[in-house]
C-alpha cells in the first residue's frame, strides 16, 4: 500500500548544475518510501503567497538515513515566477512537500539489458533508477540528450552508475550531433535491450515509444505534464492512454502515472480528446 505524506522540508543546499539548480531537502518518511519515478509537490512562495497551486518535481536522488534522517534531491529548471522563487531558497528554509506521489517505475524481477534514456533536466528521476537496476544485476547503458551542453543534466553522475553512456547535443556542442532518437535504433540492437526507460519531453518520449515498438523492446515512459494538484482531483493533466481491454480512456499523468507503457500512450493525440475515446462527447449530438 502506496504511502503520501504531508511535511515541512527544510532546505538543506541549493547547488547549480549547467542551466538547473538542484536542491536537497530533509524529508522525512518520504526519502525512506519513495521509489524511482516517483514525485513530489510543493508549495510556492511561502504562507503569503498568491501562487496557490503546487508545482510538481520527480525525484532525483533520495538518501533514507543520515545526520537529517531522509533526504531527498530535485532538479529546477527556471521557467517562470513559481520555479525562480524556489531557486532563490536558502539552507534552513523551509518547504512545504507532500510525496511520494504517482506510479514508479517497474522494475524488472530478474538482470536484463535496460536502457535509459533522459531528455534535458528529464533525466533527474533516472538517477535512483539505474541505481537500483544495477543492483538487481541488469545491464544499464544511458543515454542523454538536450538541445546544447548546457541543458544537459547528470552526464558525469550517471557514468558511475551506467555500464557506458552516450551523448546527444542538437548543436553538437558535446557528444555526438543530433538527437537520442538518432543513436537508440543502434544502441538497443547493440546491447539487446529488453527494456528502454525514459524520461523527457513528450516529443523525445513519443520517438522514443515508436523506436521499441518497432523494435519489439518494452518501454516505460515518465511523461512531463503540468500537474496542478498532483493526486488526481483538478485533472488537468490527463492524456489518452490505450488499456488492457483496447480502449482509450483520458487518464491522470498524476495518479496512474507519471510513468506509462510507451506503446500505450497515443502520443499524436496528446492535449485533444480523440472521439473514440471512452465517454468522449459525439460529434453532433446535444446533451
Amino acid at each position: 500500500m502506496s504511502v503520501t505524506l504531508q511535511v515541512t522540508s527544510e532546505v538543506l543546499d541549493v547547488r547549480r548544475a549547467g542551466s538547473y539548480f538542484v536542491i536537497s531537502l530533509t524529508a522525512p518518511g518520504i526519502a525512506e518510501v519513495a521509489k524511482p519515478g516517483q514525485f513530489i509537490t510543493i508549495a510556492m512562495g511561502g504562507e503569503e503567497s498568491s501562487m496557490m497551486l503546487r508545482r510538481s518535481f520527480a525525484i532525483h536522488q533520495v538518501q533514507s538515513r543520515g545526520v537529517y534522517g531522509g533526504t531527498l534531491d530535485i532538479v529546477v529548471s527556471v521557467h517562470g515566477k513559481g520555479t525562480k522563487w524556489l531557486s532563490e531558497r536558502r539552507r534552513h528554509d523551509t518547504l512545504a512537500v507532500v510525496g511520494p506521489l504517482g506510479t514508479p517505475f517497474s522494475l524488472p524481477k530478474s538482470p536484463v539489458s535496460c536502457v535509459i534514456v533522459g531528455g534535458g533536466y528529464g533525466s533527474a528521476p533516472l538517477f535512483v533508477l539505474a541505481e537500483q537496476l544495477r543492483d538487481r544485476g541488469c545491464r544499464v547503458d544511458a543515454v542523454l540528450g538536450a538541445s546544447t551542453e548546457e541543458k544537459l543534466f547528470g552526464v558525469l553522475e550517471l557514468k558511475r552508475l551506467a555500464t557506458a553512456i552516450t551523448v546527444t547535443t542538437d548543436d553538437g556542442s558535446t557528444g555526438i550531433k543530433g538527437n537520442v532518437a538518432d543513436v537508440l535504433p543502434e544502441l538497443i540492437d547493440r546491447v539487446n535491450a529488453d527494456v528502454v526507460y525514459a524520461c523527457g519531453p513528450m516529443g523525445m518520449l513519443a520517438a522514443v515509444a515508436e523506436i521499441s515498438t518497432r523494435k519489439r523492446v518494452f518501454s516505460q515512459c515518465s511523461v512531463e505534464e503540468a500537474m496542478a494538484c498532483g493526486i488526481g482531483v483538478c485533472m488537468t493533466c490527463v492524456l489518452p492512454v490505450i488499456g488492457d481491454d483496447g480502449i482509450t480512456r483520458m487518464v491522470r499523468s498524476c495518479t496512474d502515472g507519471p510513468t506509462f507503457r510507451g506503446d500505450r500512450v497515443r502520443w499524436a493525440d496528446v492535449g485533444t480528446v480523440p472521439e473514440d475515446t471512452y465517454g468522449a462527447p459525439v460529434s453532433g449530438v446535444r446533451s
